[in-house]
């Protein structure tokens, strides 16, 4: 009874284990290698896709049955467990009858009896775990792979967030963080800021196009790294504009000769369409010991202003004296445009008589600034200022309208009034909007000039300008060449322009007296001149000796402390008036 029921509870046994193998799908085989019989249960049939269900099968039906690509390592992995009576362990592809791959995974172990070696093992489908693990390590790869591209992009847009685009300096942010690092270092004991600055830049951007204006701040910023030591950090801020740090350098002097070698090596010249434009550098010096830089850029940026004031393609050192010189120019600037709008500018007059009669034939309008503060000042402390806000056309226009109010007040008062000259800057020349203006100001004909300086009245100058000096004469307004003999005017240009006169510069008419080669000279001028119809202004006039000599060499005008004085509008008024009345008496 007891037999019986260990036979049952054994059947029951086998029962299980077939259905767990059922479920799981595990294949049993066994192997006995001395007779070389195969034993296959139904799942290994299933595994395989045989559609037999016979459990002794040939080994050929194995090996038939593994992937090509397998079957070497398949085959090796179980005469290995053979020769070492180990255990068995395979993982390899088999190719079904219908085509598809699936994975299996093999496990034996090995019984040996009498001599005789028996595998037992079971397979297993492991084709969604490897497909499950192939793609875990495909995204895996692709995560990594992201995760590189991601450092790279972020480093990128680093990179690109503090270096300039086109040089591939550091920019102004890069700049200003190296700074405060420098600063914050207890190595560095001196630090210094060379602020370079690209002279006559716009020229080459608006003659030659922005792309030779990118050529040339590239081999700006080359030549620049290449002349300052390596330790220097240099950036472009912006614009034609760079920046270079050095730390623990020797002295200020000798800093000072590497930025005068480094001004020589910027200097450059720009072929456009036959014609050479010429570039070169400014550099402001500032240096600090300590911790004091927190105003060092600024300081060399002042530096680098004093540089392009005193001439450009030079250096200098910041000084505190610069700084307070340049405070009161930004005091001024900022006055003068105060004092614009308040019409603290005034026209002044300096007579111009005829140099046989000496009667008054002309007045020169010259600009003077009634400051509430200084008091009257001459255009040597405002004109640079002018210049530099790009004011001057707006100083033009204010003199004129003056000057004009002036003249209507005067001739409302019986006085008669002779020609008046004022000065027109290139800008207001060149202003589009000039002639309408000219218009509503209601100009009599044959009443006023205009003198041009000619430093402006080149040959090349633009169409614009001689289409407004060609509508100025249409307006009967006289023109004029100032300063005639310190600029750059030929006779061809004077042909070209045809001026009422010239004003024939005081350079030239002071020697005059005491050298025979300036004599013969402004006898050549005045000879030109007269051959080309142009009436003669001599200024400059100091002494009464001038004024004789000036008249024997043919001199049309005279004008000079000699002769008068600039003087404010009522003391004008009131020798106009007096030069009237005696006329009167002289010519009832």
């Amino acid at each position: 009874m007891k037999a019986v029921r260990s036979e049952q509870e054994f059947q029951n046994i086998l029962r299980r284990l077939g259905l767990a193998l059922d479920a799981s799908q595990i294949g049993v085989w066994e192997h006995d290698t001395q007779a070389n019989e195969v034993v296959w249960d139904l799942q290994m049939h299933r595994l395989y896709g045989t559609g037999r269900e016979e459990k002794h099968v040939k080994g050929e039906v194995w090996t038939q049955a593994i992937h090509p690509d397998d079957l070497e390592h398949a085959q090796a992995d179980f005469d290995k467990a053979i020769a070492t009576k180990g255990a068995y362990q395979s993982e390899y592809r088999i190719i079904l009858p219908s085509g598809e791959i699936r994975y299996l995974r093999s496990r034996a172990h090995c019984f040996e009896e009498d001599g005789n070696i028996t595998f037992l093992g079971a397979e297993w489908d492991v084709t969604a775990d490897v497909l499950l693990n192939r793609e875990l390590q495909r995204q895996k790869a692709i995560a990594e792979t992201r995760a590189v591209e991601l450092e790279a992009s972020t480093q990128r847009i680093e990179h690109a967030a503090q270096h300039d685009y086109l040089t591939g300096l550091p920019n102004r942010r890069f700049f200003d963080r190296r700074l405060v690092e420098l600063s914050n270092d207890q190595a560095v004991e001196k630090l210094a800021i060379l602020h370079i600055g690209l002279d006559r830049f716009k020229q080459v951007n608006d003659t030659a196009g922005h792309s030779v204006g990118d050529d040339v701040l590239k081999s700006a910023a080359s030549r620049i790294v290449a002349a300052l030591p390596k330790s220097a950090f240099v950036a472009r801020m912006g614009g034609d504009e760079f920046a270079a740090l050095i730390s623990n350098f020797s002295s200020i002097d000798d800093l000072k000769t590497v930025a005068e070698r480094l001004a020589q090596q910027l200097k450059q010249s720009v072929w456009h369409k036959d014609e050479v434009l010429r570039i070169s550098a400014s550099i402001g010096l500032a240096s600090a010991h300590g911790r004091n830089v927190t105003e060092l850029l600024a300081e060399a940026d002042i530096a680098l202003h004093r540089a392009k004031k005193l001439g450009r393609g030079r250096v200098e050192i910041f000084s505190t004296q610069m700084k307070a010189q340049l405070n009161n120019e930004r005091r001024l600037a900022k006055q003068f445009a105060r004092g614009l709008e308040k019409g603290e500018f005034i026209p002044y007059y300096q007579a111009q008589v005829d140099a046989r009669s000496r009667r008054i034939v002309g007045v020169e309008v010259l600009a003077r600034w009634n400051h509430p503060k200084r008091g009257l000042l001459l255009p040597g402390e405002f004109l640079g200022v002018a210049s530099s806000l790009g004011m001057l056309d707006d100083l033009d226009a204010a003199i004129l309208k003056a000057a004009l109010k002036d003249r209507k007040s005067w001739l409302r008062q019986g006085v008669r009034v002779p020609r008046i000259a004022v000065n027109v800057s290139a800008a207001r020349l060149s202003d589009p909007l000039l002639i309408d203006e000219l218009h509503q100001l209601e100009v009599e004909p044959g009443t006023l000039a205009f003198e041009l300086l000619e430093t402006i009245f080149l040959d090349d100058t633009e169409d614009s300008v001689f289409s407004n000096v060609a509508a100025l004469k249409e307006l009967g307004i006289d023109i004029e060449i100032d300063d005639f003999g310190s600029g750059h005017a030929s006779i061809i240009g004077l042909m070209k322009l045809k001026p009422s006169r010239l004003k024939i510069d005081r350079q030239l008419v002071m020697p005059i007296t005491t050298s025979r080669e300036q004599k013969r000279l402004l006898r050549s001028i005045v000879e030109i001149a007269k051959a080309l119809n142009i009436e003669v202004v001599a200024e400059g006039v100091e002494t009464l000796e001038h004024a004789k000599l000036l008249t024997r060499l043919g001199c049309d005008v005279l004008q000079g402390c000699a002769i008068a004085y600039p003087v404010s509008a009522g003391d004008i008024l009131a020798r106009l008036a007096e030069t009237q009345a005696e006329a009167f008496v002289e010519h009832p």
